[in-house]
């Protein structure tokens, strides 16, 4: 009888041992948050963001759109490393408070340069790579990620910046645009 107790305590513990082993043998990896420019790897896909713009309408005209907010565009690609054709999930930002506000599609993204596209279908070794469009007011933001299967998440640390073209001003005596030329106050002596 002490013999049969001992048996069956000894098949409990290696059942338990082989049951505990036949989960999942990945741990799920933290979240991880990169900065723009980093190339960085989600299960197939290859992100880069390179770049913001903030607008505060598309178009021209009776064609403008307007946002609610302001329209941010994040310039980005992301290569397909397998060999299957898949689509690469859409992105959504989130702010500081918790706030996220997701990608915009369809007739709100007309006029956006070098749109990215809403449903990007990549074949393999090919890339999606343009502008994405969010309605979304200016702060700073992580625009999240996912890989092909939606598994795998990771976000992109966008700091807040207006970036301003400075226009061309002529110069006094510029005989070529028939325009003043004006000279700066540390110039005159």
């Amino acid at each position: 009888m002490r013999q049969l107790r001992y048996l069956v305590i000894l098949a409990v513990a290696v059942a338990a041992l082989l049951l505990t082993s036949c989960g999942e043998s990945e741990t799920n990896a933290p979240v991880r948050t990169y900065s723009m420019g980093e190339r960085i790897t989600l299960g197939h896909i290859v992100y880069v963001v390179y770049e913001t713009q903030w607008l505060t309408h598309l178009g021209d005209g009776a064609e403008a759109h307007v946002p609610t907010h302001r329209f941010f565009l994040v310039r980005l690609s992301a290569v397909n490393g397998s060999n299957k054709e898949f689509i690469v999930p859409n992105f959504t930002v989130e702010d500081d408070n918790g706030n996220s506000y997701p990608e915009l599609g369809g007739d709100s993204a007309q006029g956006v340069p070098q749109y990215i596209g809403y449903l990007r279908r990549v074949k393999p070794a090919e890339s999606a790579q343009g502008h994405a469009l969010f309605d979304a007011p200016p702060r700073h933001y992580k625009l999240k990620i996912m890989d092909e299967d939606s598994d795998k998440t990771a976000y992109v640390d966008i700091p807040l910046s207006f970036t301003s073209e400075s226009p061309e001003v002529p110069q006094v005596g510029d005989t070529k645009k028939g325009q003043p030329k004006l000279v700066p106050p540390s110039a005159k002596k």
